[in-house]
């Protein structure tokens, strides 16, 4: 037996041990990525460097034994810094992407490959559980996200987008197993507002085991999903049955309250423990043109809200709508619906600049929609009754780009047109009416300010999301993720009395272009069936019918599964973020390989993930007996492969495995898909 000293600890130990088989029998972790108890030591990796007495230099705790009195640290700066740039040069040469691309790009962090896998495998259930992770409401998100995921989705550099969204909704449709509510906190959460933002937060808190009540000033829950989303997108039966299971949590909503009449935003202080302000923004911004004061001129949002809540809405035979957003084209396309017999959008630029989902536009126009692009409302003009007779467009040209990247508009002198109409609907953004929220701070744009990080206001305990903050009105799901993100923040408040510190984890990404996907089979996107535009321009009806069982197992089969299956226990990773690593600095030539897609039908590999450590060769051979893997080539060339360039399958590999479970970075896996933990 002999007497070490580890980190201050005195430790009693067999003799002829490492440093590393010591650490780890005394719960000490020495950080390693080419360590497997089954085989001999290695020292690849080198981030198992520790210090030794006095000693100037580091020492390897795979391959040095332990000494009787022997002093040994395991975590000083100096070490610290050595195995970031350890990690670094590990890094520089390994690409690939640790998240799909389609998750990245979603603001709720949905993970959009694993739900697509386990539809594609008809485990519905689970997949809207997995949905539900990050968002409560995925068959109403699913029928009007602007789909951000598919803008980022590989397979269209193959063919055409997965149809991300469209399998989000068909899998809101076959609920699974809702996750219980942890033990009740005693802490109570007043959440303001019950939009998707301010539910979603509610929930996200209920499931920690807060008391959480949300006021909401409209007649139902919902927000904008219930009052701005028309009944032809959103079924709100739909909507209903998704907040239902928000309700059934134990969340409870009271409506038709609002704060600064019916409540204070001081007496909600008072009464719990923490606010969320989740107001929504539902005041349509002005044409700042002459006239927009008659009677006929009427706020997009306004509109859609009157619709929604069954009131008698008139708008004549002749409706102008200005904008060019997905306001503009809902509100076009519900006065279609309301009668209307001509419909004009005025949008001041063309039609590619247009911010509208193109989906929405190409319906608009299949509906009867009248374009007028390059025109923007100069001024309304009224009778002597006061109320709308027409609008004056300037017509405009397209300038040099402003700030949002667009080209200008620029009005062209002298030339104008007259639209006759009878209403005029003004779709060209909204803000939020903060009334009774007069103590919170406000940016120049009039929304709430808030840190970025923890979402808290300057007062301790109020936090906000969603439209009302920040730069303003932004999508759905948008708003989820920040509901959920905030809740994080909020029970951290309540628990911990403080916030982690939550930074970006570093994460490996990779450029793609259309020749790495020249071998994908190309495979047409399954299209969702609507309804003839004749036909659903006459009612509210959903337009189209969403996947049927064959066709969501079709399209989720498309996915290319860009993301690592290996992710979620990547020790690289996992130690990257550790010791905030910088790879760039060590930026130079990379690696790039191709393995034939029939290397082996039950091992995945990929030799740009791989960092050399040899755990693959060595159990292989040392554990199995079997060398199916060698190192080829020398120095910086040097990768893992079968001898000889032989496909694996054609070696002595019989498929157990275990290559794969030692891999510490995902470059062999067995061909199982990536699961969420």
């Amino acid at each position: 037996m002999i007497k070490l000293t580890v980190n201050s600890k005195e430790i009693t130990a067999d003799a002829g041990k490492t440093i590393l088989e010591i650490a780890r029998e005394n719960g000490i972790e020495i950080p390693t990525l080419c360590q497997d108890e089954r085989t001999q030591m290695y020292g690849s990796c080198g981030l198992c460097t520790v210090e030794i007495g006095d000693s100037p230099r580091l020492f390897r705790a795979c391959s040095t034994y332990a000494e009787d009195k022997m002093v040994v640290r395991t975590d000083t700066r100096r070490i610290r810094e050595n195995r970031k740039v350890a990690l670094e040069l590990l890094l520089s040469d390994h690409t690939g992407d640790c998240r799909p691309p389609c998750s990245l790009a979603c603001p709720a962090e949905t993970n959009c490959q694993e739900y697509a896998r386990l539809i594609a495998e008809g485990d519905y259930g689970r997949a809207w559980s997995l949905i539900r992770e990050k968002v409560p409401f995925p068959a109403s998100i699913g029928r009007v996200c602007p789909r951000p995921c598919e803008e980022a989705c590989r397979r269209r550099l193959a063919d055409e987008p997965v149809a991300i969204a469209a399998l989000k909704a068909f899998a809101g449709d076959f609920p699974g197993e809702e996750k219980a509510s942890a033990p009740p906190t005693g802490k109570k959460v007043a959440v303001i507002g019950g939009g998707p933002g301010g539910l979603s937060a509610a929930y996200y808190l209920r499931l920690k085991g807060h008391g959480v009540t949300v006021f909401d000033a409209q007649p139902e829950a919902g927000g904008m999903l219930r009052y701005g989303i028309p009944e032809y997108r959103l079924p709100k039966d739909i909507l209903r049955r998704e907040i239902d299971l928000i309700v059934q949590t134990g969340v409870e909503i009271k409506t038709g309250v609002k704060v600064g009449r019916d409540m204070t935003l001081d007496g909600l202080r008072g009464e719990f423990d923490a606010v969320i302000a989740a107001v929504g923004a539902w005041s349509s911004s002005g044409m700042r043109c002459p006239g927009e004061d008659l009677g006929g001129v009427i706020g997009g949002i306004d509109f859609l809200r009157g619709v929604a809540e069954g009131g008698g809405v008139s708008i004549g035979g002749k409706v102008a709508v200005v904008g060019g957003g997905n306001t503009a084209m809902d509100a076009c396309r519900t006065a279609l619906r309301l009668g209307a017999g001509e419909v004009y959008c005025v949008y001041r630029r063309t039609r590619e600049e247009m911010p509208a989902e193109k989906d929405e536009i190409v319906q608009a126009e299949e509906e009867g929609v009248i374009f007028r692009f390059l025109a923007a409302p100069a001024e309304i003009t009224g009778g002597a009754d006061g109320k709308v007779e027409g609008v004056r467009l300037q017509i405009m040209r397209l300038g040099e780009p402003d700030a949002s990247g667009r080209r200008a508009p620029v009005p062209v002198p002298g030339e104008e047109e007259v639209l006759r109409v009878d209403t005029v609907i003004s779709a060209i953004g909204q803000k939020p009416e903060l009334s009774g929220f007069e103590a919170l701070e406000k940016t120049k744009w009039g929304t709430i300010i808030t840190d970025e990080r923890t979402f808290m206001t300057g007062l301790s305990g109020v936090f906000a999301v969603g439209d009302a903050t920040g730069k303003g009105a932004d999508i759905a799901v948008s708003a989820i993720g920040e509901g959920r993100k905030c809740a994080e923040a909020v029970d951290a408040f309540l628990t911990a009395g403080g916030f982690p510190v939550a930074e970006s984890p570093y994460l490996v990404k990779s450029e793609k272009t259309p020749e790495d996907f020249s071998e994908v089979e190309k495979r047409p996107r399954v299209k969702i069936k609507n309804r003839p535009a004749s036909e659903r321009a006459r009612d509210f009806r959903e337009t189209g019918a969403g996947f049927s069982k064959e066709e969501a197992g079709r399209e989720a089969s498309r996915c290319l599964s860009c993301g690592c299956g290996d992710y979620y226990d990547c020790k690289l990773i996992k130690y990257a973020n550790r010791y905030a690593v910088r790879p760039e600095r060590f930026g130079g030539a990379v690696h790039r390989y191709k393995v034939p897609d029939d290397d082996h039908p039950e091992i995945v590999r990929n030799p740009e993930k791989c960092i050399l450590c040899g755990l693959c060769v060595r159990v292989c051979e040392e554990v199995k007996g079997i060398c199916a893997l060698g190192f080829s080539g020398r120095g910086f060339d040097t990768t893992v492969k079968p001898a000889l360039d032989a496909r694996l399958r054609d070696t002595a590999c019989d498929s157990c495995g275990e290559c794969a479970r030692a891999c510490p970075t995902g470059a062999i896996m067995t061909r199982k898909p990536p699961e969420s933990p």
